[in-house]
């Protein structure tokens, strides 16, 4: 068994900065959106990987992936959404047990209503308060996550 490599004080405090920092520009975003468009944040990264895909239309399992949920909670807020006549889903073509889902055009302007005070809010309280250099680290440290998140050995998500 190895040793514990405990963080040094540097360390934590830079770590637990970024978690609460990350953690609050996360709320004030969830907040801009619930207020500006009655939508929660976590829908908004449901419907925006849509508003993106080739005909509005992923696989379950890929927008689980650009989502970065489980299939589960995806299925459970993709129901939601097929309430609210934002979302249908289709079966797949190509695999009698895949499910697409596709944004309907009605959620498609929930996207484009929202988008714009999303994008302000992410200016006003990340970008614009960056300097280039610091914008420049940011996705450097986007980049490293995202490279060494991959590389996990956990177990997948459950779902």
């Amino acid at each position: 068994m190895t040793q514990t490599r405990w963080l040094n004080a540097d360390e934590q405090v830079a770590w637990r900065s970024f978690v609460d920092g990350f953690r609050a520009l996360i709320d004030v975003l969830d907040r801009q959106l619930q207020a500006d468009s009655n939508l929660p944040h976590t829908y908004f990264e449901i419907l925006v990987p849509l508003s993106e895909a080739e005909g509005r239309t992923l696989r379950m399992s890929e927008l689980a992936d650009a989502a970065r949920s489980s299939r589960s909670r995806l299925s459970h807020a993709v129901a939601r959404l097929e309430e609210r006549g934002w979302v249908r889903r289709l079966n797949c073509p190509t695999d009698r047990r895949g499910q697409l889902a596709q944004l309907t055009d009605e959620g498609f302007a929930i996207v484009e209503a929202a988008a714009p005070g999303h994008v302000e809010a992410v200016r006003r309280y990340l970008i614009d308060r960056l300097t280039p250099e610091q914008l420049k680290v940011m996705g450097e440290i986007g980049e490293v996550l995202l490279t060494s998140t991959g590389e996990s050995d956990l177990p997948p998500r459950p779902g």
